[in-house]
């Protein structure tokens, strides 16, 4: 099939939400728990799904994905393809109309300007932007007339539905973030943690890492939505206090990220107030090797940059050993139950996206002995920690604060201890550890260990995007405000080729193939990214909680609008 053919036949649909019980503001407060807190509400500051969640039922893009995978506009009219003109021909640009009359909460106009400022906002070179492969290929941005944005790209782009589509790609006011360009960007603490949006809800306070307050906007489009007159998100505490407090004691209305065990879900599930969703995406809980020192020793500046290689982790005899020693269906067991399945796939599906790289998924502890052995990695004093020149196969081990990981870090703790790897193990706040503060030492981009854990997924079935991650000119570093998706600091001219090949590839089948290479390529070829369970995205709400569609495209928030209290 012909990516070409694809857009020409693709047809624009609106999407129809359910209608709400209720006319505007009549249905009280809605109440959200995230155990992972909310430390900002701009998502081109953060890579932290708990913060792009929070943002998105203030910010909106032009587009989002549905739970079925599809586009639907959002502040458009219609999804622009090759049929309807919106899309050219050459699939060299695509041409966006708003939808008339779009306010921001403020009262003000919504215009083709603010879409430009948001691409000069995110690819300022000055700056460090969390999405900015939201924006590769893009060589200009352009308001045609105040309500039409086009989006030329360098090449031609069989997909073109990158720039200012799913909740990671909003568009931002110009008005309030025109002072905020470059180097700045993190210091505008009031457009950052309030900003002003086009959602069904406006921010009214913020605590970082605490709790968001929300009131509905009274400008939003649509005069019916939304049914609730004001939201709270409260963040903090853990994944099973945020359950507990749906489903058993029924303080809150929905509980984002309930990653507890299957018995817990079950115990829970009993109590009668409310139900777990489910849904399977790409979403991957993977290790992540760095390829960088991460250690104090060195001066800040070069610590966990390209300048200072890692001096265990750069042999990948040492990464596939740590790999082979895992036991991945015990994970599942241990973890999700029927909520996960063993992978080794950074891209999992959708079925014709995903590799038959399998060979992970059994344990090899004999096969990983004997890599170590071969790199050189010995016991030589018998304490049964292996070393070598000196230096003691030692691995500090980070993630989140989570009782699933936690349980992980035990597990693998005990594998990697059984092939003589000493291991130390650390769990940080997930409101620091996602929170992007560039000030932090404990940020998953700054990456101050050696190994660690956390989950990752494509918000689109075409992983384009999301597989420019691994690019070299993605890396965090100082020069970049440690922002950047490349977290464990990979670099593969190769890669780098055949990802360009990928941006430029119409037909399907051939971008598939493509796809499949560059997944494995960061996985079984090179080790540096060890994926452990696809997940499925498992939420929590009240039964009292009407109009709730989980979705594992793009942000769980992405309907909140339609969210009504069921009399």
């Amino acid at each position: 099939m012909n990516m070409k053919a694809a857009l020409l036949g693709a047809a624009a649909v609106l999407g129809l939400a359910p209608a709400a019980f209720a006319e505007r503001g009549t249905d009280g407060e809605v109440k959200l728990t995230f155990p992972q807190a909310v430390s900002i509400m701009n998502p081109y500051l953060t890579g932290g799904t708990k913060d792009i969640l929070a943002a998105a039922m203030v910010l909106e893009p032009l587009a989002v994905v549905d739970p079925n995978g599809v586009l639907v506009p959002r502040l458009a009219i219609e999804i622009p393809t090759v049929e309807n003109g919106g899309v050219s021909a050459d699939l060299t640009s695509i041409t966006w109309k708003l939808v008339p009359g779009l306010k921001w909460s403020d009262g003000s106009p919504v215009t083709a300007d603010d879409a430009v400022f948001t691409w000069q906002y995110c690819t300022d070179p000055a700056g460090g932007c969390s999405q900015a492969t939201k924006y590769d290929g893009v060589a200009s941005v352009e308001a045609v007339d105040p309500s039409t944005i086009k989006v030329t790209f360098s090449a031609p782009k069989p997909n073109p539905y990158t720039a200012f589509v799913s909740g990671l790609s909003p568009i931002l006011q110009k008005a309030q973030f025109a002072n905020c360009l470059g180097a700045a960007a993190p210091t505008c603490t009031d457009a950052n943690t309030m900003p002003i949006g086009t959602g069904p809800f406006k921010v009214t306070g913020f605590t970082v890492n605490d709790t968001v307050t929300m009131a509905m906007n009274e400008n939003y489009r649509d005069p019916a939505k939304p049914a609730f007159a004001s939201a709270v998100i409260k963040g903090g505490g853990d994944a099973e206090s945020s359950a507990r407090a749906v489903m058993e004691t029924g303080e809150f209305d929905y509980a984002w990220n309930t990653q507890i065990p299957p018995d817990s879900q079950a115990a829970m599930a009993a109590a009668g107030k409310g139900q777990f969703v489910v849904a399977f995406g790409t979403l991957v809980e993977r290790l992540e090797m760095n390829m960088t020192d991460p250690s104090p020793d060195l001066p800040e500046g070069e610590r966990a940059t390209v300048k200072a290689p890692h001096p265990i982790l750069s042999d990948i005899r040492v990464r596939t050993a740590l790999s082979k020693a895992i036991d991945r269906s015990i994970l599942v067991e241990v973890g999700y139950g029927a909520g996960g399945k063993p992978t080794c796939n950074v891209i999992p599906g959708p079925e014709g996206w995903a590799s038959d790289n399998e060979g992970c998924i059994a344990q090899d502890m004999a096969g990983a002995k004997a890599l170590l052995d071969e790199a050189g990695w010995t016991d030589s004093d018998g304490d049964g920690i292996r070393d070598k020149d000196g230096k003691k196969l030692s691995i500090l081990f980070q993630t989140t604060v989570n009782p699933i990981r936690q349980d992980f870090q035990a597990l693998i703790k005990d594998w990697w201890t059984e092939l003589g790897v000493e291991v130390e193990l650390k769990a940080i706040d997930p409101g620091v550890f996602f929170g992007g503060d560039p000030g932090s030492p404990d940020t998953f981009q700054k990456f101050y260990a050696d190994v660690e854990m956390y989950a990752n997924n494509s918000e689109s079935p075409d992983p384009e995007s999301y597989l420019a991650q691994y690019l070299c000119s993605k890396i965090p570093s100082p020069e970049t405000q440690w922002q950047g998706e490349n977290i464990n600091r990979f670099c593969s001219a190769d890669y780098d080729a055949l990802h360009a090949e990928l941006t430029k590839t119409t037909d399907l089948a051939k971008r598939q193939d493509i796809a499949k290479k560059l997944n494995d390529m960061v996985t079984k070829d090179s080790m540096v990214v060890v994926p452990l369970v696809h997940r499925g995205t498992l939420s929590a709400h009240a039964n009292s909680l009407g109009g709730v569609q989980i979705n594992a495209w793009d942000m769980e928030t992405w309907n909140t609008a339609d969210w009504f209290r069921i009399k």
